[in-house]
């Protein structure tokens, strides 16, 4: 259980600092009725997942055939995360941007792809994040790992969508501040035992 616990704590922490994706999802619990604001939490859960999936055993599969692209990513996977984290502790999150939401089930699906699945910093992080955590994992705890962290992502869109409905008028770009730093520390520390993971192979 350690694993699936391990597993949605960094998911949290990879989903939860505010990007394009929560952006869209924050201006669509907004500025839209509460059906659609679920719908495009759930759609954007499912895009988000499964990223999650293909960056962790994509790059782990790979990682798996060749050894030492395994050695290589945990210590470029590492720096890169740390740099992450303190890029995140560092940002100052902004929701006034403009995100059309009043649009057909069709053109939200769209959306919730491109903001996920076409967006190139979702995928490095994502393939150095997860790809590079999983170099560290034994086999056996690849499956609760990334169970983890699905359950991260459903639970955060879900939970982040009731809270923006409920407190509409008191979220502000301050509190959005604070998650992103607390996101930032978490994942510094993941950065940080990744690294710890490399040096312990020599």
């Amino acid at each position: 259980m350690i694993y699936l616990f391990q597993g949605f704590l960094l998911g949290l922490a990879y989903v939860a600092p505010i990007g394009m994706q929560n952006i869209y999802v924050i201006n669509s619990a907004i500025r839209s009725r509460k059906l659609r604001a679920y719908q495009v939490a759930f759609i954007t859960a499912f895009f988000d997942i499964s990223l999650a999936l293909a960056c962790f055993f994509g790059v782990g599969l790979i990682m798996d055939k060749v050894p030492s692209l395994r050695y290589f990513i945990m210590a470029v996977g590492s720096v890169a995360v740390i740099y992450i984290g303190y890029s995140l502790i560092k940002s100052i999150p902004s929701i006034d941007e403009e995100v059309d939401v009043d649009q057909p089930i069709v053109k939200v699906v769209w959306m919730c792809f491109v903001v996920t699945w076409l967006n190139p910093q979702a995928l490095i992080d994502g393939s150095l994040l997860l790809g590079g955590y999983k170099a560290s994992l034994p086999y056996f705890a690849s499956r609760l790992f990334i169970s983890g962290v699905a359950t991260a992502s459903l639970s955060w869109f879900l939970i982040l969508t009731t809270i923006i409905i409920v407190f509409k008028k008191a979220i502000g770009e301050k509190i959005l501040r604070y998650i992103n730093i607390v996101c930032g520390i978490i994942i510094v520390f993941y950065g940080l035992k990744l690294g710890y993971s490399f040096i312990n192979v020599f």
